[in-house]
C-alpha cells in the first residue's frame, strides 16, 4: 500500500511512501483503472423514435384514415349513400354563434 501527502502549507508538495516500511518514493506512478465518463452519451436518431412519439401516432392514424376513407366510401350502397347524406342534411352543421353561450343572444338584439 502506498500513502500518499498532499501539504497544505506548501501548494504542489506531495510525498509518497510506502505503508509497511514507511520508505520514501521518489517517483509515483498512477494508472487509472479505468476511463471515467462523466456526459451521458447521447441516443442516436432513429426514425422509429418519431414513429413511436404521440404526434407520430397521430399523423399516422390520420393518413391511414385518408387513404381508407375514399375506398369505403366507394364500396357503399347508392341507397345507403343518399341516408347518409339526408341524415347530415337533417343534423346540420353548428355555427359558431351557437357553441357560443353569448355569440347568439349579440345577434338578436
Amino acid at each position: 500500500m502506498v500513502r500518499v501527502d498532499v501539504s497544505a502549507r506548501n501548494p504542489g508538495k506531495i510525498q509518497a511512501a510506502l505503508t509497511e516500511s514507511r520508505k520514501g518514493l521518489t517517483e509515483l506512478v498512477l494508472e487509472p483503472l479505468r476511463e471515467e465518463q462523466y456526459f451521458e452519451i447521447r441516443e442516436p436518431f432513429s426514425i422509429m423514435s418519431v414513429v413511436k412519439s404521440p404526434m407520430g401516432l397521430m399523423m399516422g392514424f390520420m393518413l391511414i384514415v385518408m387513404f381508407l376513407m375514399p375506398k369505403l366510401v366507394e364500396n357503399m350502397d347508392p341507397e345507403e349513400m343518399k341516408r347518409a347524406q339526408e341524415e347530415m342534411r337533417n343534423q346540420g352543421v353548428p355555427s359558431l354563434a351557437n357553441l357560443l353561450p353569448g355569440a347568439g343572444r349579440a345577434n338578436r338584439d
